[in-house]
């Protein structure tokens, strides 16, 4: 199992377990940069910056190139040298090496390089206005990337770069392509309140149409604040370093506004986003994140106009799950892992974790199943019993939408209490989460596939999509599971039943699944040793519905 999250340690996966869906080996920084013989310009600060240039180029053309190629030089130079070398003391990648270790090699076409090399207004040139954009491969697939540059005044944004980040989600808008940020930044430059521009910050507009129209993937590198962290909020999947920060104003205001001194990680580090739900993963390194970015590109489409890619994963035919009844106890009250079932379903044990740490009641992410990319959703009995929180229903709903508007199928595994109950959870608006999970669920417009793996009580077994002939694809249930609206023995007890009538309720609900296999209220009850066969019997009947054109998600 892939794990990103604050309290499981990240575990590398070799891409070549994968059967050729990666095309780069991921190597280790140093050594993409060594082959590369990345080399960082200096930068000029008016001093003149010799370059070398074609003796052979006509006479009317030299002293153009020569200072052409000058100016170039001075944008890819980036922030003083001493900042440049803080990095590397640091063991910080710069802007342009964070690109040149993300993307594949030599595909990088960088946009806008000369903004910000003119002076305005008195106010310094800033090389490239503190963002490096373009367009590269990933994979081989077309896609466009930025990366705030913190060593130019603190990565923050100034007029121009406003209109190159307008600019980049625009072709990513148009072209269809995935889109990738880099934060590192100040946010909104403070210069600009002394400069007329006609660019306001719309490219906030224009994240917002990428919505659920291309994947678009935000990196949280460094302190992003302000409008930086606004591009985070935007997008659909938000990773973050353990030296990454998202705020909407930095600690110096908040000292300033509120009189509150807090610093960086405490205000919006890696510990509490990756626990509010604003960050999906949170990860010990650059590499990691890099990574792990391939590896979301890995399950989705370049846009909502096609389907996920298939993949060869070397482990795509049936297989019965031998292991699966000594990991799930066939006392309901008992917790497990429902990681485990999951790693012994899917295709080499890869499970790829998506908002580890926010609503832990349910486990949301992606994996292959016979090759084909598909979205989980599964009740985790180990943390609250498995019971729906406010949190963990907020959590799925963002993502089954998410995995309904790049077109993956989405497999329940339910096995729950029900509803979180009590005052706590009525004043945390849990019964408006779970009706947002609820309508996600039922908007499924992609293969929706149930299985009840030992209990789902009341709302919860609504909420993981088993509603009998609500357009599931399929849907299972294991031998001796238990239903309805509580529990037998919360509902004795609130009934006050005699200890006859509270076994005779409890012999019912043992009972109960033969009852609702015998009404069809599944498809069929399976041995737990076939679910995997089964699932994938159900992802083959739902393949014809690749045969239509794939439109985004309304």
């Amino acid at each position: 199992m892939w794990s990103c999250s604050a309290h499981d340690s990240y575990q590398m996966v070799n891409a070549n377990r994968w059967g050729g869906l990666y095309t780069d080996s991921h190597s280790s920084i140093a050594g993409k940069l060594n082959q590369r013989n990345l080399r960082v310009p200096r930068p000029l600060y008016g001093v003149t910056m010799s370059t070398a240039t074609d003796n052979s180029l006509p006479a009317e053309w030299a002293e153009l190139i020569k200072f052409f190629e000058q100016q170039n030089a001075q944008a890819k130079a980036m922030g003083r040298p001493e900042k440049v070398q803080q990095r590397r003391d640091n063991n910080l990648l710069n802007a342009r090496q964070r690109i040149t270790a993300l993307v594949d090699d030599g595909s990088f076409n960088e946009i806008g390089a000369l903004v910000g090399s003119i002076e305005h207004g008195g106010l310094p040139a800033a090389p490239a206005d503190a963002l490096v954009g373009g367009l590269a491969t990933i994979d081989g697939r077309p896609v466009v990337v930025g990366a705030e540059d913190a060593t130019v005044q603190g990565g923050s944004i100034g007029h121009g770069t406003h209109s190159k980040r307008l600019r980049l989600a625009n072709i990513a808008h148009r072209e269809k392509v995935p889109m990738v940020m880099l934060l590192d930044g100040a946010g909104e430059r403070a210069s600009n309140a002394l400069l007329r521009h006609p660019y306001a910050p719309n490219d906030m507009q224009e994240m917002a149409a990428l919505s659920r129209k291309v994947p678009t993937i935000a990196v949280v590198m460094g302190a992003s604040a302000g409008h930086g962290a606004i591009t985070a909020l935007l997008s659909d999947i938000v990773i973050m370093t353990t030296e990454g920060a998202i705020f909407s104003a930095g600690p110096p205001l908040v000292a300033a506004a509120m009189g509150e001194i807090i610093n960086k990680e405490d205000l919006g580090g890696p510990a509490v986003h990756s626990r509010s739900g604003v960050v999906h993963n949170v990860v010990e390194s650059e590499q990691q994140a890099f990574d792990l970015v391939h590896q979301y590109l890995s399950f989705l489409p370049s846009n909502g106009w096609q389907y996920p890619p298939q993949a060869d994963t070397d482990d795509s035919g049936q297989r019965r799950l031998d292991q699966i009844l000594h990991t799930l106890p066939r006392d309901g009250k008992q917790a497990y892992n429902v990681y485990k079932i999951i790693e012994q379903l899917v295709d080499n044990g890869l499970f790829r974790d998506f908002n580890p740490d926010f609503g832990r009641s349910i486990v949301t992410g992606f994996a292959h199943l016979g090759g084909r990319p598909v979205a989980i959703v599964a009740n985790q009995p180990s943390v609250m019993a498995g019971s729906i929180t406010h949190e963990a229903a907020e959590k799925a709903a963002y993502f089954i939408d998410l995995a309904d508007s790049y077109h993956l199928p989405v497999i329940f595994l339910a096995d729950n209490p029900g509803v979180m109950s009590g005052s706590g959870a009525e004043k945390a608006g849990t019964l408006r989460s779970a009706a947002a999970m609820y309508a996600a669920q039922c908007k499924l417009s992609t293969p929706k596939l149930h299985v009840t793996l030992r209990k789902a009580y009341g709302f919860g077994s609504s909420l993981m999509a088993m509603n009998p002939f609500d357009n599931q694809t399929i849907s299972f249930a294991f031998p001796g599971i238990a239903l309805g609206g509580i529990p037998a023995s919360g509902g004795g007890a609130a009934a006050k039943m005699s200890t006859e009538e509270q076994a005779f309720f409890e012999q019912v609900e043992r009972e109960g699944w033969l009852k609702v296999a015998d009404t069809l209220g599944y498809d069929e009850v399976i041995d737990p040793r076939q679910l995997r066969n089964k699932l994938l019997a159900g992802l083959d009947i739902s393949r014809e519905r690749n045969s239509q054109p794939a439109t985004p998600k309304r």
